[in-house]
């Protein structure tokens, strides 16, 4: 596999831009078949968060690869090439496979360590597999980095200096609104991050909870979750209303304009009474809380973009060095099995080649030694193939722990041309086609 990944985040990009690609609706689906339909990609999946997009794909030339998917992202986000160009960042094989592994341990999230990169990750392959859009080769790569996610956040303290964006967030508010203890708090919308922020609100010591959504149902089932002592629903239309009756909103609706507007905003802060300003963190990329908010007085906006920067300001979090190192053993150990079970078909077709030219030779011993006694017969038998099998011992087990080092795919090549190997026979142990490359699962979507 050609591991390349083509994509943008909160390092490469301002808020502004990721607010523009965002990608919602059908176009994740539409783009991750645009891309594994491209004639230079075998397989493809697609990472769309709230501040990273990035396309990770098998492909067989680099160049037509990168054009390929940046061309896509561009059609698809709607930002145009030349101003998106500038903003993307480009990982190619054992690059790309350290870039994978960072993601999934939260090196390069917002708030380092957080652990719901691990979740998205889940989604983002399962959405390819659903899709028929990844094959063996991405199905592995993603369930490795899973695991080396996992291990990092098990084997080092990083969860201590990773919190949740939600929690990054909260802490934020606190700082400029008070403490969230006794806060009256309104959650809009009722996804993942929605859910974890009205749990964490509830955890936090907030015990009047509004949830509001577009679809009742899913805020009546967080209701249920939360309690009814604690919490209850709101009507989306009834949300400018109700902001005038809270101290806390926390928006994140996946909404493609804007849900909360700053004249109702500037209406709420009028009609309040106490001296706290009302508070809002917004979590929603393109964003849900109108920009202008950050302007008003008696009004406290928290966004993403005042979330990275206040991060940028932070001490670095615990451990990040140990688990940098583990990313850097884990790719070391994942390059080397790849490189060595890319010469595995190239083995085993050496070892059938053998096979049948034993089998061929004892077939001539049999039609000129027609009287040979069975028991003779079995000896030579025996010794011819042990003979053969101490030959091939030696190279063989070589070839492999030569074939894990960095450029080891050479001694594959060498192989099938010191023995005159037939490509067909080493393609059929692989399941490649002659002069093609395996399609994704379930037939793909090409």
């Amino acid at each position: 596999m050609s591991l390349l990944v083509v994509g943008l985040s909160h390092r490469t990009a301002p808020v502004g831009v990721l607010e523009r690609a965002a990608l919602t609706g059908e176009v994740p689906t539409r783009l991750l078949h645009d891309a594994a339909a491209s004639s230079t990609v075998a397989e493809a999946a697609l990472l769309n968060t709230c501040n990273r997009i990035e396309l990770y794909a098998d492909v067989d030339k680099f160049h037509a690869g990168v054009a390929e998917l940046s061309l896509l992202l561009a059609h698809h986000s709607g930002v145009d090439l030349e101003e998106l160009t500038s903003h993307l960042y480009v990982h190619y094989e054992d690059r790309a496979v350290h870039h994978l592994f960072s993601v999934a341990c939260g090196l390069d999230s917002m708030v380092v360590g957080e652990g719901q990169i691990l979740g998205q990750l889940r989604d983002a392959l399962a959405k390819s597999q659903d899709e028929h859009t990844a094959g063996r080769g991405l199905n592995e790569l993603f369930q490795q980095a899973l695991r080396v996610g996992k291990r990092a956040h098990s084997e080092t303290g990083i969860d201590k200096a990773g919190q949740s964006l939600v929690t990054f967030g909260l802490e934020q508010v606190a700082a400029g609104a008070g403490e969230i203890a006794g806060k009256r708090a309104l959650v809009v919308g009722a996804g993942s991050m929605s859910s974890l922020a009205a749990a964490t609100l509830v955890r936090s010591g907030v015990t009047d909870l509004l949830i509001a959504n577009r679809t009742p149902a899913r805020a009546e089932r967080l209701v249920e979750i939360l309690g009814p002592d604690v919490a209850r629903t709101l009507d989306l239309a009834k949300v400018p209303q109700a902001l005038a009756d809270v101290d806390l909103v926390i928006s994140c609706t996946g909404a493609a304009g804007v849900v909360i507007k700053a004249e109702d905003v500037a209406a709420a802060v009028a009609s309040r009474a106490v001296t706290e300003p009302l508070a809002l963190l917004d979590l929603a990329m393109p964003r849900d809380v109108d920009h202008a908010v950050h302007e008003l007085a008696g009004a406290l906006l928290v966004d993403l973009e005042s979330l990275s920067h206040a991060h940028a300001a932070s001490p670095g979090a615990g451990d990040v060095d140990q688990v940098t190192r583990i990313v850097a053993d884990e790719v070391t150990a994942f390059g080397a099995a790849q490189r060595a079970a890319r010469i595995a078909p190239t083995v085993v077709a050496l070892r059938a080649m053998a096979s049948d030219v034993v089998a061929a030779e004892l077939g001539r011993l049999d039609s000129r030694l027609p009287d040979l006694d069975e028991r003779s017969r079995a000896e030579i038998t025996q010794t011819v193939r042990r003979v053969v099998d101490k030959l091939l011992h030696a190279p063989t087990v070589r070839v492999k722990q030569l074939a894990a080092e960095p450029g080891g795919a050479s001694y594959a090549d060498a192989l099938r041309e010191l023995f005159d190997l037939d490509p067909a026979a080493v393609h059929a142990v692989s399941g490649t086609p002659v002069g093609g490359r395996p399609q994704p699962s379930g037939g793909g979507a090409r």
